[in-house]
């Protein structure tokens, strides 16, 4: 029986002055929407005009799905919202190919560590500078950042940032180790942790109201656990940046945590949040440190409500290679790769917390050769939703 049903039903058996008051019903998601471009100051320049052919179908998905909270990754950071606004004015609320406009009049977005020079030659290559050194790996400052949009009152002067964090100050922090020397976890210099950031993008709280109750939407991209060597630098990392929400929303665990104003502690216990976002990490297959995404879909304070889709079991099916021998559920995945290695994986979460009530789930992933499949190469991700009660 579905949650709502019954919880009516508890309703209707209930005393009135023991009725609940079931609160708004609100769908959360998350779109890796690859609007990422090579050089700064291209995605504004696309999105400036109504014709972009990939924008156009990143907006169609978005319309068709309607979700009342977003995140969109590898969405370039510009100052001061002017590719947010321009992604708004000319591709989401104008109607594409018959789906309806949408207004999302509150957005969120902030600098993020990708391009950000860290003085140090993370990589090994004998240079200093470029993508592999940056904080984050990107070509200019602000490549692949996040946005969030959303229906309802973004709660701007309580959001916290935490792009700043070192990743050394992680107590037990999973260090990278150089297979050639004796020394525990020492890839990095001491002079590097000095500075090296935990956060590949950066890590936002953004609370969002909902009626008298505040929603933490909780959304994170780490870096993808692979294009390193055997000292598994990204793979590590990867893995404490997922961490770094397990332990903000676990009662006890947070307390290390200090946020870009110097605030410190996770989440206090009790509030409502949604974790969403691209974790490059599938519980199952792929090239992640074991483990990595468990430490969310375990969290004593988390629902995972499971997103599925037959599109994504259609193409495991079609497209085998790597499909044909992982351990997943294959309607469970989020993202479309290279069918030889790692095939296609679930790496995109949306994951609401205890507080809340969930009644749907679902991937936008449409069936190949069905009408809407023509969207499937907006991104090599699809639309993760889930519907909650904020009770």
């Amino acid at each position: 029986m579905p949650v709502l049903a019954v919880v009516a039903l508890a309703a209707a058996a209930a005393p009135a002055s023991a009725t609940p008051r079931l609160g708004a019903s609100v769908d959360f998601a998350t779109f890796n929407a690859s609007l990422n471009r090579a050089a700064e100051g291209e995605l504004l320049a696309d999105l400036a005009t109504p014709d972009d052919p990939q924008a156009r179908k990143v907006a169609e998905v978005i319309q068709r799905n309607r979700p009342d909270v977003l995140l969109v990754n590898e969405f370039d950071y510009v100052p001061d919202g002017a590719a947010a606004d321009a992604f708004r004015g000319n591709y989401l609320e104008v109607g594409q190919n018959g789906a309806r406009p949408i207004d999302y009049p509150y957005a969120y977005t902030a600098p993020v560590n990708t391009g950000v020079p860290t003085g140090f030659d993370r990589d090994r290559d004998g240079t200093v500078g470029g993508g592999n050194d940056a904080h984050g790996f990107g070509q200019f400052e602000g490549q692949y950042g996040m946005l969030v949009l959303s229906k309802y009152p973004i709660d701007t002067e309580s959001v916290r940032t935490f792009q700043h964090f070192r990743w050394q100050d992680m107590p037990g922090a999973v260090l990278p180790d150089d297979p050639e020397t004796p020394e525990p976890a020492d890839w990095y210099s001491p002079e590097a942790l000095e500075v090296l950031r935990l956060s590949s993008k950066s890590h936002w709280d953004v609370p969002v109201r909902v009626g008298k109750r505040t929603v933490h939407f909780l959304t994170a991209h780490p870096t993808p656990p692979s294009f390193d060597g055997p000292e598994d630098r990204n793979g590590t990392r990867n893995h404490d940046e997922i961490r770094f929400w397990a332990d903000y929303v676990t009662p006890g665990k947070g307390g290390y945590i200090y946020d870009d104003q110097g605030s410190r502690g996770g989440l206090r216990q009790g509030e409502r949040f949604v974790i969403a976002g691209d974790y490059n990490a599938d519980p199952d297959d792929g090239d992640s440190v074991d483990s990595a995404a468990r430490q969310l879909l375990d969290a004593p304070t988390v629902r995972d409500t499971a997103p599925a889709s037959l599109g994504a079991a259609v193409a495991a099916h079609q497209q085998g290679g790597a499909n044909a021998g992982h351990r997943g559920r294959p309607w469970l995945d989020t993202a479309d790769f290279n069918d030889e290695a790692p095939g296609n994986l679930r790496v995109d979460y949306v994951l609401p917390s205890r507080g809340l009530i969930p009644l749907f789930s679902g991937v936008f992933w449409p069936v190949p050769g069905s009408p809407l499949a023509r969207l499937n190469d907006a991104s090599d991700h699809h639309l993760v939703h889930v519907t909650v009660v904020v009770p």
